[in-house]
């Protein structure tokens, strides 16, 4: 991506060297960073997250870590790039919401954290990946998570890692225009496998926020380079559900799905990057079969 000369957003909270909370036993949540968490790391429900880690293992221990810390070139790249990513958000979203009649847009903090952190929606880990939490309007990342990606999905690239970010503001704006509340309404009252179906098109819904934000950053800044399209389309394969689950135990479980498939999710990005339209977001319109 180009990005030279690019503001940082100021709406940014850096926590990096002074997280506190829980520290995770042996046999908890890490087990779960392949067949569980990786399921769920391009955002969601975090109080399910938390929920599971629970039934996943014990949690022993406090650990607190106090003071600033010196940050490695890379580390302080990583932190100026999201900075600048969460901006292009900010710049396309306000134009987004003013040209849709949408109202202005409210735009979310981006935490940096290293380990876990308080979060209104409960303890936040870095096992977890990126969240959104919409209690406290607020996108949560530890930036090792971009090495993770790399070493753990072959899923690598400036693009990728913008897209990741995109799909976090995606759920806020989701959150903005009341979507968010409504399905997680609609998901309280359901069986699991129903609240899953639901949870699918929230994420494929963020999914295409973030192909509707890469069509208009590119439109105001240039920001798309040859390849950059391929490394986002490869890291949605990558996080596909069923992708994941063959990953970690050989085989799917349709019904588990809570973020959709490879080939949905690359769909969904897709389509917002092609016609930058946020009115074709209309994942909740679609039937199963067609989403």
């Amino acid at each position: 991506m180009r990005l030279d000369g690019r503001r940082e957003s100021s709406n940014v909270e850096d926590r990096r060297g002074m997280s506190t909370g829980k520290k995770v036993g042996n046999g908890g949540i890490g087990g779960l960073i392949i067949a569980g968490i990786l399921t769920l790391l391009m955002g969601g429900n975090i109080g399910d997250v938390l929920q599971q880690a629970g039934n996943m293992g014990a949690i022993t221990g406090t650990e607190q870590e106090e003071g600033q810390r010196e940050f490695t070139q890379e580390e302080q790249e990583l932190a100026e790039f999201s900075k600048k990513i969460l901006a292009g958000t900010e710049d396309v979203w306000s134009q987004v919401f003013r040209e849709n009649g949408l109202g202005e847009y409210q735009a979310p903090t981006m935490v940096l954290y290293t380990g876990s952190t308080s979060t209104a929606c409960g303890q936040g880990s870095a096992q977890m990946g990126p969240f959104y939490c919409s209690g406290d309007q607020c996108l949560y990342i530890d930036l090792s998570f971009f090495s993770s990606m790399k070493r753990q999905l072959g899923a690598d690239g400036d693009f990728a890692y913008a897209y990741v970010i995109a799909h976090e503001v995606g759920h806020h704006v989701e959150y903005l225009l009341g979507t968010l509340n409504k399905a997680h309404q609609q998901m309280s009252r359901m069986s699991e496998a129903d609240a899953n179906k639901i949870s699918v098109r929230l994420e494929l819904l963020a999914d295409f926020y973030a192909g509707v934000w890469a069509h208009h950053d590119n439109k105001l800044f240039g920001s798309l380079e040859e390849g950059d399209l391929e490394e986002a389309i490869r890291c949605a394969q990558v996080i596909g559900d069923d992708y994941l689950q063959k990953k970690a135990q050989g085989y799917d479980i349709p019904e588990s799905f809570t973020h959709g498939t490879s080939q949905q999710r690359m769909k969904w990005l897709k389509l917002g990057l092609q016609t930058g339209d946020i009115r074709q977001g209309n994942t909740f319109q679609q039937s199963d079969r067609t989403l």
